[in-house]
């Protein structure tokens, strides 16, 4: 099972699962924390090969696909008696809840999906192609500063930047090779996410400055009515780090909106 962590609100019955994108690990939500857990149970998840979820179990698992790592994250709901919960992710993670609530509507109570993927701009098709060419022939964390570089460029990106670089260097070769095969492969899914509305309560939360990822956005909300969009300005791909009280804000209004 996936390692996870939970922190238990005394008197909500609420779940929020956190979700973090690839090369991450839960550890990039500690600005979160304490603003959540005051209204709500919190549950973080360490997706496969990532943050504490690297036991030989997973080593050897060869077959990497968004259900199967959706599966992973739904076994722990199951293992904790947790019925239905508010999802946030953020980058890869959007597109991991975003598959869960495909098939497992019924857990899911809203999404937040931060610096959401939903397409896949030519500079990243190409950076993607390049990649795969790559993958093999230089280490993967020189391949991953690229790609961290090309998202997130500004000065003012440094720390989201430093973050995910940081929690990357605990993966290993295989590992980094088998999610960017993965990714590498997500257009087809990423296609029908764009076309077909969840039906679910949905908060986009995009930064201003997330050049490659906020106009797929911009247009996906005009044509689904369940969703909305709410961009923080200045601000880039890795909302959360960048601008954590915004973040926070916006999130926890969302989810008390839907309370009430």
């Amino acid at each position: 099972m996936l390692h996870y962590s939970t922190f238990i609100h005394a008197d909500s019955t609420e779940w929020v699962t956190f979700v973090h994108g690839a090369g991450g690990s839960s550890a990039i939500w500690y600005k979160q924390l304490r603003d959540f857990s005051k209204s709500y149970n919190v549950l973080l998840v360490d997706l496969r090969g990532h943050g504490r979820s690297k036991k030989a179990e997973y080593e050897h698992l060869k077959k990497y696909t968004f259900d199967i790592i959706g599966d992973e994250v739904i076994e722990v709901l199951d293992h904790l008696h947790i019925q239905k919960t508010h999802f946030i992710g953020i980058s890869l993670g959007t597109i991991i809840i975003r598959e869960i609530s495909e098939r497992y509507p019924e857990r899911v109570q809203s999404l937040i999906l931060a610096g959401a993927v939903m397409k896949l701009n030519l500079r990243g098709q190409l950076l993607m192609r390049m990649g795969v060419l790559l993958k093999s022939l230089i280490p993967y964390l020189l391949l991953y500063k690229l790609f961290a570089f090309v998202i997130m460029p500004r000065k003012k990106h440094r720390e989201s930047r430093y973050l995910f670089i940081e929690e990357a260097k605990k993966l290993y070769q295989k590992e980094f090779i088998r999610w960017f095969t993965l990714v590498s492969q997500v257009n087809p899914l990423l296609s029908f996410f764009r076309i077909k509305d969840v039906n679910i309560p949905t908060l986009y939360v995009m930064g201003q400055e997330d050049y490659m990822f906020l106009p797929t956005i911009s247009r996906l909300v005009k044509n689904h009515p369940s969703a909305r969009l709410t961009v923080i300005p200045d601000c880039g791909h890795v909302v959360n780090v960048d601008k954590p009280l915004q973040f926070n804000e916006i999130s926890l209004r969302f989810l008390h909106g839907l309370s009430r």
